[in-house]
């Protein structure tokens, strides 16, 4: 893999580690790539930590992953039902790879949450070493980024 990619990855968890969110966390390790800052990127990606508002739905690394297929390949004309078609297939793919690798892409089930997820609970857990050495989290940022990151590297003009 281009090692721009690698340091794509690497930027991915390290922002993640920052205090980021997972989808956060995704999207801008590749944001410039469309145009956009990792400021940017970080507002887009705001609402889905915690599995969207922390309701521990969809992982937010999986909804970087959805993010990042439609800065690449998202349709701009609402009647263009080819290029929606291709959006989804593409997103279909890399959340099926996610599944694959890690088992699920539904956050309470990533950090092995049983039950109903209480209402009004959208405060954030404290980051510190005892969250990090808990959570898996890292590593699924750093699996969204790496799916991310090798269907780039698929692409003919990957790198450039």
């Amino acid at each position: 893999m281009d090692k721009n990619f690698d340091n794509r990855v690497e930027r991915a968890v390290e922002l993640f580690r920052q205090g980021y969110g997972c989808c956060q966390s995704v999207v801008a390790a590749f944001a410039d790539l469309y145009g956009f800052t990792e400021e940017q990127a970080a507002r887009i990606g705001a609402g889905f930590g915690g599995g969207v508002g922390r309701m521990r739905m969809m992982c937010g690394a999986v909804s970087g992953l959805v993010v990042l297929a439609g800065m690449k390949e998202g349709q701009t004309e609402g009647s263009d039902r080819a290029g929606k078609a291709e959006c989804y297939k593409t997103v279909q793919e890399l959340v099926s790879r996610f599944g694959d690798a890690n088992g699920s892409i539904i956050c309470a089930e990533l950090l092995g949450l049983k039950g109903p997820i209480p209402k009004g609970n959208y405060v954030p857990d404290a980051r510190n070493a005892d969250y990090y050495a808990k959570r898996p989290c890292a590593a699924k940022v750093e699996s969204a980024a790496r799916i991310f990151a090798d269907y780039l590297a698929g692409e003919p003009d990957a790198g450039e």
